[in-house]
């Protein structure tokens, strides 16, 4: 998220009540506003059209199809960003501008033919199997396709800084989405959950076009060159393995209580366990302040140090680059510790609150009991999340692969056991993933400190890698002695 640093550092420089709160009403605009955008569209069309009033199965079906849009688009969209995204930057610090459409097309081809062959088969049993209209179906799947699409152009607007303009786009088509479906609701007589879930297509479409738009008008030379695009997925695989691990353990424990007798099954294609699921999106809100807070600290902060680093490697005497590194991992160690303070204090009056009030709005029972071992886990998940991009800022991607595959895999097993436990220990699997990911982060980042001079200045070559005749190991003549001599000599020493 580099780049909003100079606009946080200029709101909070004045150090007045009011711009801490203009900054952290910035912060939160940039990083988390489109996904309470969307979530409030939903609610709000819910409420204005009745959705409570409709049949049981038609509010499960549509609640299923949107929690299966969110999670599997996301998915879908993990391979390729943080690679398309590495190329990006690449091509930008390049200045070959021209090779970032390629980029563009060609993910974009490669993360609709992985939708295209997760959504098509389910639609297809969703039919003829669950017995779902065709329209209903295929708007779902529209929708399906449309987010991913927006997931997917964000990679290139989070590149290009332009956050404030992502968070517009996602106003701009709920904007829509509630207008529409009130359009088709009332004025042309839709049933409640088709006008919803049309209408929320049409949202998400409406934002991948104008972020389409807006990477076309960014870049408009195209060099089609497609090779290099190609090339940099088997020369980065770690980072497409660091980032689909992270996000498949997002959910990897909801998965695996789908699998319960506490399942629901909806028109035998959707399976959900809506306690576990409704504590889960408690406890993500609980502590997604962190997010804020990371993003705004490290901008602010650390980003300067990391900078000090580089620009005394460049051109610094030895005890400069020492003394800079000192600074560099003692901010990091700063911003980490401040981060569990502050979210640890965030984290329990938020989950006092939620405690109190929300029996009265109908969240008790087994909900309330699963949620608190769930919302620690979700406080270490962005603990261990905020290590991972600190990995990240120093290019160890076996550590960020250690880390997420540690946390995917100890997740799921631990997931896999809690279904054996009392409600109040579901979560405990992804406590232990969490903590265990943590864990290992944390390692990696004091290994690279120690190992921070030999990854700077010991990883380049001297010769150029390729194919061909081994050279002679002559590297010096003397003039005493001929040319043929030494080359016969030293093919002598290569056969002994």
């Amino acid at each position: 998220m580099a780049g909003i640093g100079i606009k946080l550092n200029r709101i909070f420089e004045k150090n007045t009540i009011t711009t801490d709160l203009v900054g952290f009403a910035y912060s939160s605009a940039v990083t988390v506003a489109p996904m309470f955008v969307v979530i409030g569209n939903i609610i709000l069309m819910g409420y204005v059209l009745g959705f409570n009033d409709v049949g049981y199965l038609d509010r499960e079906l549509f609640s299923c199809t949107v929690l299966y849009t969110f999670i599997f688009s996301l998915l879908t969209v993990s391979p390729f960003n943080a690679v398309l995204s590495k190329y990006m930057q690449d091509v930008i610090y390049e200045e070959r501008y021209q090779d970032i459409l390629p980029c563009y097309y060609l993910g974009l081809v490669m993360n609709m033919t992985l939708s295209c062959l997760l959504g098509i088969p389910f639609c297809l049993w969703e039919h003829f199997i669950g017995g779902v209209e065709v329209f209903y179906v295929f708007t779902g799947f529209c929708a399906y396709i449309s987010l991913a699409l927006v997931f997917y152009s964000m990679i290139y607007l989070s590149i290009c800084k332009d956050y404030q303009r992502i968070s517009v786009y996602f106003l701009i088509g709920m904007v829509e989405a509630f207008i529409l479906s009130l359009i088709l609701h009332f004025l042309f007589g839709w049933e409640i959950t088709i006008s919803m879930l049309f209408a929320l297509m049409t949202g998400f479409f409406l934002i991948a076009v104008l972020e389409f738009t807006t990477v076309k008008r960014y870049f408009m030379e195209n060099s089609s060159r497609y090779l290099p695009v190609l090339r940099y997925f088997g020369k980065w695989w770690q980072l497409v393995a660091a980032n689909f691990f992270y996000i498949l353990g997002l959910y990897i424990h909801n998965f695996v209580f789908w699998t319960t007798d506490m399942r629901i099954v909806v028109v035998k294609s959707f399976v959900c366990n809506q306690p576990y699921d409704m504590a889960t999106c408690l406890a993500m809100f609980t502590n997604i302040s962190a997010t804020v807070i990371f993003i705004a600290r490290v901008e602010m902060y650390f980003h300067e140090k990391y900078k000090a680093y580089s620009e005394a490697v460049i051109g610094g005497k030895g005890a400069d680059i020492e003394n800079t590194k000192k600074r560099m991992f003692r901010q990091l160690a700063g911003e980490l510790m401040n981060l569990v303070r502050i979210q640890f204090i965030i984290s329990v009056v938020v989950y006092l609150l939620c405690i109190i009030f929300l029996p009265q709005f109908g969240f008790a029972g087994m909900v309330m009991r699963i949620y608190p071992c769930l919302a620690v886990g979700y406080f270490i998940l962005f603990l261990m999340y905020s290590a991972i991009l600190f990995l990240y800022y120093f290019n160890d991607l076996a550590g960020a692969v250690m880390t997420s595959v540690g946390f995917c895999g100890i997740t799921f097993l631990g997931s896999v056991f809690a279904t054996r436990l009392p409600e109040i220990w579901f979560g405990i699997g992804l406590v232990l993933g969490t903590f265990a990911g943590w864990s290992i982060a944390y390692m990696r980042l004091r290994w690279v400190e120690r190992n921070l001079d030999t990854h700077v200045f010991c990883r380049g070559t001297l010769l150029e890698w390729g194919n061909g005749k081994e050279p002679t190991g002559v590297v010096y003549v003397k003039a005493a002695e001929g040319v043929e001599d030494a080359m016969a000599s030293a093919k002598m020493a290569k056969g002994r």
